[in-house]
């Protein structure tokens, strides 16, 4: 065999394993059959609506194309309240760990699967035209205007801003200019849009809209480490392609993903 034919043979085999390995999903997308047809119900903080949308839900569907993602948003607590009235979720990640350690008190939810995954941090922000020249959290108790802030009672990050106002003195100087939103998204959205002076969001929410700036970080002993668990649901009626989900999220590549907007992961 001349050495032409020998050229060419080998071009054919390389590209017969490549399409090989294509096939079989050594390239990144799986060919797993029996998960076909199956639509992971994804409850998820507000504060991931961005990170989950516009990346990682795709990332998933690409390498499972035979499976979907449909994401329910809202603040962590709503979730937790709409998880117990019924709402079929197979996974949920909350932004913070009072609201998951609720459901697996209630049986929701497998402890043994409870993965402590991110974290963030929370900052203080301004409408990115504002003039104002405060520099810390210590300083809202000394300025007019409205502070928009998660409500307490159901916001993750309203509650971090509870506690972090309340450790630094500040919080019943403010109490009255409080406005309190139904996510964290609607804080940063009242900032963006000038209805507020000023907001405590996280650091990944603020990252998502030029219409704010960040003013500070929350001193780190005001408040707890902000931590976001995620886990399967016990019931889930698509629990092949949750455990799926779950095992993608924990991949080196989507925690790239979380980390380019603003999150960490947790250690």
């Amino acid at each position: 065999m001349d050495t032409k034919k020998i050229i060419i043979a080998v071009v054919a085999i390389i590209v017969i394993i490549a399409a090989g390995l294509y096939v079989t999903g050594s390239l990144g997308t799986s060919t797993d059959s029996s998960l076909n047809g199956q639509d992971v119900q994804l409850a998820a903080a507000a504060s991931l609506k961005n990170v989950y949308d516009e990346k990682l839900i795709p990332m998933f569907e690409e390498k499972y194309p035979g499976v979907t993602v449909t994401p329910t948003y809202a603040s962590s607590g709503d979730l937790q309240k709409q998880i117990e009235n019924g709402l079929k979720a197979d996974v949920f990640m909350s932004a913070g760990n009072k609201q998951m350690d609720a459901l697996i008190n209630e049986s929701y939810v497998d402890n043994a699967s409870n993965v402590k995954f991110l974290e963030n941090k929370l900052v203080l922000i301004v409408p990115a035209d504002s003039d104002s020249n405060i520099t810390s959290f210590e300083e809202l108790k000394d300025v007019n205007g409205t502070i928009a802030i998660g409500d307490p009672e159901s916001v993750p990050a309203g509650q971090y801003a509870n506690e972090s106002l309340h450790n630094l003195g500040v919080w019943d100087s403010v109490e009255d200019q409080l406005s309190l939103a139904t996510d964290v998204t609607a804080v940063l959205n009242q900032v963006a849009q000038g209805s507020a002076d000023y907001g405590l969001v996280y650091t990944s929410d603020a990252q998502s809209n030029d219409d704010v700036k960040v003013v500070c970080e929350a001193p780190e002993d005001s408040l707890k480490t902000i931590v976001y668990p995620v886990a399967p649901l016990k019931d889930s009626e698509h629990a092949d392609a949750a455990d799926k989900f779950m095992e993608f999220l924990q991949t080196p590549e989507a925690q790239s993903v979380f980390e380019d907007y603003g999150f960490t992961i947790h250690e």
